[in-house]
């Protein structure tokens, strides 16, 4: 593997590594081992490959053209962010069912791709997506069973500085795909951003 998208030191750091004690037979494959206190570990260097498969896919599409959701309250901050940064269309706390799918709602939204940041929580989004027919893209930790998921990213997605820094990954690798920047330096925002309060 060559050199990784953030210092491995980021990814042990910010806890997007550490999964839950419980672990589906689907994510097994990315888990790098068990620690004594039962908490499954993912592969960082998965971790990273996924990313990177993760913008190649998003970068095909306009910023306007991807929805992300994230109902979990430590990661609203962090999808709210990668909006602003991005111009992906952020829908932070509760995605009220029928978004996708009723046109005759004031809220209805179209896209044409969606990323939640997980698919238990953020379930309602991924089954009005299933009925559009668009691909999903999750961030899924040990425990998920990602049932109509296209596109796992691993990670720990529960954790508010994990949550943040996968975000801020993609906020800045999505600009660079796009050719909006050409190098890192040029990416102004901090993980802390992401983060918030």
């Amino acid at each position: 593997m060559g050199k990784l998208l953030v210092p491995l030191e980021t990814y042990l750091s910010s806890g997007i590594r550490i999964g839950s004690k419980f672990k589906t037979k689907y994510m097994e494959e990315f888990i790098y081992k068990i620690r004594p206190d039962g908490l499954a570990l993912f592969n960082a260097n998965k971790i990273d490959e996924r990313l990177r498969i993760a913008v190649k896919f998003l970068s095909r599409y306009e910023p306007e053209d991807i929805m992300v959701v994230c109902r979990r309250e430590n990661g609203i901050n962090a999808v709210r962010m990668l909006g602003k940064v991005t111009g992906m269309n952020a829908v932070p706390g509760r995605y009220l069912p029928g978004t996708l799918t009723n046109t005759s709602y004031t809220f209805y939204k179209e896209a044409k791709v969606l990323f939640a940041c997980d698919p238990w929580v953020d379930r309602n989004a991924i089954e009005d997506a299933v009925k559009v027919n668009i691909p999903v893209v999750a961030i899924c930790d040990t425990n998920n069973t990602p049932n109509n998921v296209d596109l796992v990213i691993p990670g720990n997605n529960k954790g508010r500085k994990a949550l943040a820094t996968m975000l801020w990954i993609i906020a800045r690798e999505f600009l660079k795909a796009k050719g909006k920047i050409k190098s890192d330096k040029e990416f102004p925002y901090k993980v802390e951003e992401f983060m918030g309060e």
